[in-house]
């Protein structure tokens, strides 16, 4: 496993790391038995960034990973989110009280004194660029509850917002071969500011794995079945916002450009980790196999001599349909 620094906190982490939305709720059922396996089969595979959220099944995906900092003497790095739970989830929502409240639960959860790094939770684009939000943050550094803390966005003007407040330390935004805006000027600047990046939906909800087809089937408690067209929440985090045929085709061209020995999946990784101003992505995994062959790609290597060949697939596909919605 590779490692990456992560902003100006002396940390050194795995530039793969494991999003743990699937152990918790929204991907179908998944066995306590399973989670656990992906989560330790992700730590034996070095993997030590490890990303939740308090709403990921209520809390079961904290829970696991709070067992799993139970047993381990290795040093993981917990990153959660909080503000979803806000009902309704509004702007109004985001003060002290309510905020400490939810950060409690996941300390509880966990089953730690104090948490490496929360973000806030995808909050409403005006909460991004308000120094009251970061006010309260600090403050609840300083009652020691946080280590840290960061955003997760939607969009990329929610993230240029968050970097300007100097003790955000990181920004988690959705980036991959079929989301390419990121790159453009937000990664620049939060170079520039040493805020790290954390990429989630770095497959695309699966799409980029290229084990799906135009007969897949997903479960009714599945985000890639109710969520289709934004129902439930942003359309975005549900194959990245595109359309599931177009991405299809896609997929089908990006097979004819695979070096040898690549899966579509190391394909899709080694692409995010190319561009050196992400700190770690976070793929997802419902059991062991996909976490082990998550982990796979940081030992791959490079493939800069694709980059036009990918972008161009992308402003074939894409571009015109995504691009100016996040």
């Amino acid at each position: 496993m590779q490692f990456r620094k992560f902003s100006n906190l002396g940390w050194k982490v795995s530039e793969i790391g494991i999003g743990c939305w699937a152990i918790g709720s929204e991907w179908g059922d998944v066995s306590e038995t399973d989670a656990k396996e992906a989560l330790y089969t992700s730590l034996d595979n070095g993997i030590n960034f490890f990303d939740t959220a308090d709403v990921y099944g209520d809390g079961r995906s904290e829970k696991f990973i709070g067992d799993i900092l139970k047993n381990s003497k290795e040093k993981i790095y917990v990153a959660t989110k909080t503000g979803r739970r806000l009902n309704p989830h509004n702007a109004d929502g985001y003060n002290i009280q309510n905020i400490e409240n939810f950060i409690d639960r996941s300390l509880l959860n966990l089953g730690v004194e104090v948490i490496d790094l929360v973000q806030l939770h995808c909050p409403p684009t005006e909460i991004c660029g308000k120094v009251e939000t970061y006010q309260m943050m600090d403050e609840l550094v300083l009652k020691g509850k946080i280590k840290h803390y960061g955003v997760s966005v939607e969009k990329v003007s929610e993230a240029m917002d968050a970097i300007k407040f100097p003790n955000v330390k990181s920004i988690q935004i959705i980036f991959n071969i079929f989301r390419q805006k990121p790159c453009e000027q937000f990664f620049k600047e939060a170079k520039k500011n040493n805020v790290a990046i954390i990429v989630r939906v770095p497959l695309a909800s699966g799409l980029l794995t290229g084990k799906m087809n135009a007969e897949s089937y997903f479960p009714k408690n599945d985000h890639r079945n109710y969520n289709i067209k934004g129902e439930a929440f942003d359309v975005g985090e549900t194959f990245s916002g595109v359309d599931f045929q177009k991405g299809l085709i896609a997929v089908e061209e990006l097979k004819k450009i695979l070096p040898n020995n690549f899966s579509l999946t190391d394909l899709a990784l080694k692409w995010i980790l190319s561009h050196n101003e992400v700190t770690v992505v976070i793929p997802g995994a419902k059991n062991k196999l996909q976490a082990q062959l998550n982990s796979k790609a940081t030992d791959l290597h490079n493939i800069d001599n694709l980059e036009d060949e990918i972008v161009n697939i992308y402003n074939k596909y894409f571009k015109n349909d995504i691009h100016h919605k996040w």
